[in-house]
């Protein structure tokens, strides 16, 4: 019974519901459960394909993940859109990449076809200056053998022909000469490649005198400006990439300064030479070697002011007379250096370099005599051992250097012979002169010892260099005289100190038995025990040799 009264509500309620449904068909909540009611999922493949996600994810049917469904569905969308974000950015950068290689490609074939395209113009180019020159050859050899024509009875044919191949020839020297004149006129590079067809160029110029030294002055030119802008940069600038140093960063250290200037200039003009040698290698004119060092002078010609007047800022600036020295014999070896390149003196690099050796010798020698000008001006009294003084020792000691820069020095035997003499006259007859007025106001023993003393000190100086064989030897025969004039000193004080003059005369005049018999009382004297207590205390000053006591000077 209670069971049919609970069924009953339930229907009459289902009934109820129903007939509120039906009494309410414009209620949107009913319409859109009816659309969704009447909705066929067989024919919409979107709805099927959701359906079909959704049911990857959600797995349990609740109140809870029924209410966050809407943040889960998005916050899937948004990894699944990031994923493809990341991979879609991995595949960018592989196209990028691609890209890249493509017009790296791109880039390489350019230039290939660049490359080729100037190669085949080239190539091209040396085939019809090939060919143009053999023709000229072969017009050359019709001419030659026309003259065999003229021998015979077709001498008029023969005459047509020769003018004809004398028409094309004259063309043909024309053409070349204006060619040559181009090339020649684009060799402004440091350095520059002579193509072989340009030396056949030249070896056929050679039978046109003028045209082929309008060629090589233009040849000569064009060098001349390449030498003076590497010379420029050279100094100024560096090499590439600033090594090396550019020359001028060394200007306060003169000796290097000019030295890298002229090793430079050495190295440009053997360069140049080769140049020349390798476009006149197929001429074959008396003259060539003259027309060579002709060139290669005017080349060199442009650098001659900048260097002159940069080692005139060094010459003038007066270094020293060691310095001076140096750069004299640095300008020499470099002058015999580069004529064995140039092969001639009237070249004006020569010039400028010798004009500068000149200059820097003059300085040199004028250095040493105001040196000795000076030392004569303000003598110095003997001290008081009757040693050398402080201004023989100091001009000792620059002799000594310029000596020693002298040895090591690379000019020629011959050059520096020729400059010692120069070289010691200028500095030890001023010294001698001193040491004769300094020991002017001396005792005769006093003025032997110093003069032996200072003189043998001179004489240790130079025997340690060469090319003085001659003022060792007039030094060594000054010191015996100063030696003989202190022994007779010495002995004319130890026999008036010991009373024995009288004797001495004696012996002189007379022999030893006259003596004794004449004086029958005298007795056997010691006479170095007098000697020694007698002395004069000069003796005592002679400044003992290395090798030698002083006990040896005194015997």
């Amino acid at each position: 019974m209670a069971n049919t009264q609970a069924e009953i509500p339930i229907e009459s309620s289902t009934v109820t519901s129903n007939s509120n449904v039906s009494s309410q068909p414009n209620n949107p909540l009913s319409r859109k459960l009816n659309k969704i009611l009447e909705t066929r999922l067989d024919n919409d493949k979107e709805m099927l394909e959701a359906l079909k996600a959704l049911s990857v994810f959600f797995t349990e049917n609740s109140l809870r993940t029924r209410r966050n469904l809407r943040g889960d569905i998005e916050r899937r969308s948004l990894t699944i859109n990031e994923d493809f974000a990341r991979i879609f950015q991995e595949v960018k950068e592989e196209l990028e990449s691609v890209h890249e290689d493509v017009q790296d490609m791109s880039t390489c074939c350019e230039e290939m076809t660049s490359r080729l395209k100037a190669a085949k113009e080239k190539t091209q180019d040396l085939i019809v200056k090939t060919n143009k020159l053999q023709g000229e050859n072969r017009v050359k050899q019709i001419h030659e053998d026309v003259k065999i024509l003229l021998r015979t009875n077709q001498q008029t044919a023969g005459l047509e022909i020769m003018e004809q191949m004398a028409v094309l020839q004259e063309t043909s020297y024309e053409q070349l000469y204006r060619w040559a004149q181009n090339e020649c006129r684009g060799l402004t590079q440091e350095t520059c490649d002579i193509s072989p067809v340009l030396t056949q160029a030249m070896e056929a110029l050679q039978d046109r005198p003028v045209l082929y030294k309008y060629t090589l002055d233009e040849f000569g030119t064009a060098r001349r400006c390449a030498v003076v802008r590497g010379f420029i940069d050279a100094l100024t600038r560096g090499g590439p990439g600033g090594t090396p140093r550019p020359i001028e960063m060394h200007s306060h250290d003169p000796l290097r300064y000019v030295g890298d200037m002229l090793a430079w200039l050495h190295q440009a003009t053997a360069s140049e030479k080769e140049h020349l040698e390798a476009l006149l290698k197929q001429v074959t004119l008396q003259d060539l070697e003259d027309n060579m060092q002709e060139v290669v002078g005017h080349i060199t010609e442009g650098v001659c002011r900048p260097l002159k007047v940069r080692i005139e800022q060094v010459i003038v600036a007066e270094p020293g007379a060691v310095l001076l020295y140096k750069l004299s014999n640095l300008l020499k070896f470099y002058h015999h250096t580069i004529s064995s390149i140039i092969g001639t003196s009237v070249a004006s690099l020569l010039m400028t370099i010798e004009e500068m050796h000149l200059l820097s010798k003059k300085m040199f020698f004028n250095s040493l005599s105001l040196h000795a000008s000076r030392l004569m001006d303000k003598v110095e009294l003997p001290p008081a051992d009757l040693g050398p003084t402080a201004s023989i020792t100091q001009t000792l000691s620059l002799l000594r250097e310029v000596l020693t820069s002298h040895d090591s020095s690379v000019v020629p035997l011959d050059a520096r012979q020729a400059d010692f003499a120069q070289v010691l006259s200028c500095i030890l007859d001023p010294l001698l002169q001193l040491c004769t007025v300094s020991a002017s106001n001396l005792g005769t023993a006093d003025m032997a010892s110093y003069m032996v003393n200072s003189l043998y000190v001179m004489k240790t100086t130079l025997a340690l260099f060469e090319f003085t064989d001659k003022r060792l030897e007039m030094l060594e025969f000054q010191i015996e005289a100063h030696l003989d004039t202190l022994i007779n000193e010495q002995a004319s004080y130890v026999l008036t100190r010991a009373g024995l003059s009288y004797i001495y005369n004696c012996v002189q005049q007379h022999s030893t038995e006259q003596i004794y018999l004449q004086e029958p009382n005298i007795e056997t004297i010691n006479f170095w025990s007098i000697s020694r207590s007698h002395m004069q205390p000069e003796i005592n000053r002679i400044l003992p040799p290395p090798s030698l006591t002083s006990a040896c000077l005194l015997r």
